[in-house]
């Protein structure tokens, strides 16, 4: 039952993740936090940061991720085919409809009204993991507590860098994980 729980889960993501894996943050969050309890806020939260620093869509790692704790190899199979395969038969029923209709207004004009509503969802996931990066959050609760200030200047610094002084994303990574490394250990 496990499994057939894991893959609909997954299957759901997959199928209503319009708009790429981080727009499927807040649908994973619901299903693995708030829906079955798998992971507590905070584990998903490094769910999260792992999924986005190895290669490949977050959504699929975070499958893949939440799979193995739940279930092991099996479990990660699982999660991982329910999440894929909603995007492999959208896909080829879209690229069809796509390559037919593509020159009626409708179509760019349903195309046209999704933009906003992508945005907004992955604005959400990156105000829920600034939330979670920042504060600290109380065990068991998934409330947000006191700002910590480490964490904040951490990610004041990483964003000037990246932002001011264009400098390389895996550099800014490499330096926040040492920094934090040495920072958490003192304080």
């Amino acid at each position: 039952m496990t499994y057939l729980t894991l893959f609909w889960s997954f299957f759901q993501i997959g199928l209503f993740s319009v708009g790429g894996s981080y727009a499927a943050m807040p649908f994973i969050q619901h299903q693995v936090v708030e829906l079955h309890p798998w992971l507590t806020l905070e584990e998903f939260a490094h769910v999260v940061a792992i999924a986005e620093m190895t290669p490949g869509p977050i959504a699929i790692n975070a499958a893949t991720f939440v799979g193995i704790r739940i279930g092991g190899i099996p479990g990660a199979l699982t999660a991982t085919a329910g999440c894929v395969l909603p995007s492999c038969i959208l896909v080829l029923a879209l690229a069809w409809a796509y390559y037919r209709f593509r020159g009626l207004a409708l179509v760019q004009g349903v195309l046209a009204g999704l933009r906003p509503a992508v945005t907004a969802m992955i604005a959400s996931a990156g105000v829920t993991l600034v939330g979670l990066a920042l504060c600290v959050s109380q065990p068991g609760t998934g409330d947000i507590g006191p700002l910590r200030l480490a964490s904040l200047c951490l990610f004041a610094a990483g964003l000037a860098l990246l932002r001011l002084r264009k400098a390389s994303p895996l550099a800014v990574l490499a330096g926040a994980g040492a920094a934090g490394a040495i920072l958490y250990a003192v304080l």
